[in-house]
């Protein structure tokens, strides 16, 4: 199976969990992954640390740049996710490291 699927959307996101704790993740279907973490049929992390609330997500046209943000976005420190989070621009901490035109911020 090829999981290089192109021209299809991609959402990196940012999720909220109880003990506000940060968890950062891809998905090609942003309700749905957000109503999994949610309801703990999601990832490992979001099992054992309730989500309560995505705060942030940004769509992006495939899943190679999704995947590349979202590398980027864990190696942040937890304040500079906050500050994302908060409207800070992307390119304030990733520029160079990514093509910050390529991804577009969703509200």
């Amino acid at each position: 199976m090829n999981t290089c699927s192109h021209s299809k959307t991609y959402y990196t996101y940012i999720i909220r969990c109880e003990d506000n704790s940060l968890y950062t993740g891809i998905t090609n279907n942003l309700n749905k992954r957000i109503n999994e973490h949610i309801s703990k049929t999601g990832a490992k992390y979001t099992k054992s640390h309730t989500a309560v609330k995505l705060e942030i997500a940004w769509k992006s046209k495939d899943k190679s740049l999704a995947c590349k943000l979202e590398y980027q976005i864990k190696t942040l420190t937890k304040s500079q996710k906050e500050n994302l989070i908060v409207g800070e621009k992307l390119s304030t901490y990733l520029s160079g490291k990514v093509d910050c035109r390529r991804y577009k911020k969703i509200t």
